[in-house]
């Protein structure tokens, strides 16, 4: 009986502790730590429109609509929202570029590559 005591008192004690503290890591970044994406970040469809041409492919989802260039190297993703919820004018709020293949692509690289 006092073994059971001892065994039910340790596995009491057991359950009462914390268990040990983690620290988050910090998520990797991607291949282009330092994203230059932020000089298209704010400019409305309009603004992109005269700097790359008309996109090749729109698709609009929600209050969202992303816009697409490509070049036989680049393809640049441009997302826009409108800056009031769901109304008025739609702005870059991120931007994606890679190769056609998938790749990774610097954004200065694709952005030259696709400039008027």
């Amino acid at each position: 009986m006092r073994k059971l005591l001892i065994v039910s008192t340790s596995l009491l004690l057991a359950a009462c502790a914390t268990a040990p503290q983690t620290t988050p890591t910090t998520p990797s970044t991607s291949v282009n730590p330092v994203h230059h994406g932020a000089t298209l970040i704010g400019l409305s469809a309009t603004d992109l429109v005269t700097r790359f041409g008309q996109p090749a492919f729109r698709l609009k989802e929600g209050p969202g609509t992303k816009l697409q260039w490509r070049s036989a190297n680049c393809v640049l993703d441009a997302y826009l929202y409108p800056r009031d919820g769901n109304r008025g004018d739609d702005y870059v709020t991120h931007v994606d570029t890679r190769r056609p293949s998938g790749d990774a692509l610097d954004f200065a690289s694709c952005v030259n590559l696709l400039a008027r």
